[in-house]
């Protein structure tokens, strides 16, 4: 055992106050955390109480791009988990991703931190789905489930009830942006429940909303739209029935797991749009004219195509009948109509990420 000064300094003993290291000799990772009270093997002391572990808030499912990386993104995990307790993750499978980890996290900025460190220190390749909260599910039989991935949320009509998590927020912001802010939290569905003015002129927010609302960019925004002054703090307050729904996109007709996200009932149609056309601009072309649409309670909502690759095949003949170039044309049209039915879109992890963060 010992302490930092900043360099390691053994040490008999460490006492209460002190902040040092102990070299446990175990192997093993989850067998102890952050909070746990070191006695002595003999002692029969109760351990110390009033240590709370962090609750993860939203999650998202992280799938490594090939895998033969599954066993590497484990260990990943494992070390990280090491140095930061309140990532959570247990292993999942999809029938169309592979086999992946459904991770917890603290919030946006703490999950773009989590893959960031292994993309960079571990040389990882991820597919990253976009983040989403638990809701509570009361199915029409009487069961009640907690659903933490939007694959697994039921279809329009499946569901007797639904709720959601909210929060309480705390907004701190010079008075001459109250306008802008309220616009603000309007559009998050938020209900201002208070305001209060404080001693140096400032004036304190206090409202309620839905914690999917708060993914939805909700940080960033505030701070752009009080010019980087107004502060944010938010504790949750339990669940309240939700207007939601599945908002899945099809690309090349084939469904998109990682793109799926639950959004409120009254944007589906303004979502779906928004999805289809950010992914237009950011998928490549391919030999083939590529559909893609975003579909939600049973219909089709939205859909854009990207044109094929063009390449000329003419380009060879010089002169000589029509009925050459007709004859490579339709050739093209044959092979381009084969591709087409065995087509398997490829979609860059930087694509992931972008459509994430353009939340």
């Amino acid at each position: 055992m010992g302490v930092f000064t900043p360099a390691e300094e053994s040490r008999d003993t460490l006492v209460a106050g002190e902040i040092g290291y102990i070299v446990t000799g175990i192997k093993k990772p989850g067998i102890v955390s952050v909070g746990d009270t070191v006695l002595d093997a003999r002692a029969r002391t109760e351990a110390l109480e009033g240590y709370l572990s962090p609750a993860p808030v939203i999650w998202a499912s992280v799938y490594p791009e090939s895998q033969d990386d599954l066993a590497l993104l484990r260990q990943s995990l494992e070390r990280l988990q090491l140095m930061d307790s309140s990532l959570s993750y247990e292993e999942e499978s999809s029938g169309i991703m592979g086999r992946g980890f459904r991770c917890g996290f603290l919030g946006m900025l703490h999950m773009e931190i989590i893959t960031e460190r292994l993309r960079r220190e571990f040389n990882l390749e991820l597919i990253v789905t976009l983040p989403t909260t638990v809701y509570e599910i009361t199915r029409k039989n009487g069961d009640i489930d907690l659903v933490y991935t939007p694959v697994r949320f039921p279809n329009d009509g499946e569901a007797q009830r639904i709720r959601e998590e909210w929060a309480e927020v705390s907004i701190l912001t010079p008075a001459e942006y109250l306008g802008a802010i309220m616009q603000l939290l309007h559009e998050h569905e938020s209900s201002v429940t208070g305001t209060e003015t404080m001693p140096d002129g400032r004036t304190k927010l206090l409202a309620e909303m839905p914690l999917r609302e708060m993914m939805r960019n909700f940080f960033d925004k505030l701070k752009n739209v009080s010019s980087g002054f107004a502060s944010l703090s938010y504790e949750q307050i339990g669940r309240r029935d939700a207007e939601v729904t599945r908002l899945d996109i099809l690309i090349a007709e084939e469904f998109a797991p990682a793109f799926s996200r639950i959004i409120s009932k009254r944007r589906v149609e303004e979502e779906g749009r928004e999805m289809v056309g950010k992914l237009k601009e950011l998928l490549p072309k391919q030999q083939f004219v590529l559909k893609i649409q975003a579909k939600s309670q049973g219909r089709i909502i939205a859909g854009e195509k990207i044109s094929a690759m063009r390449k000329d095949v003419t380009a060879k003949l010089y002169g000589g009948d029509v009925t050459r170039k007709n004859k490579l044309l339709d050739k093209q049209k044959k092979g381009k109509k084969k591709a087409l039915a065995r087509a398997r879109v490829h979609i860059p992890h930087e694509v992931f990420m972008k459509v994430m963060r353009a939340e």
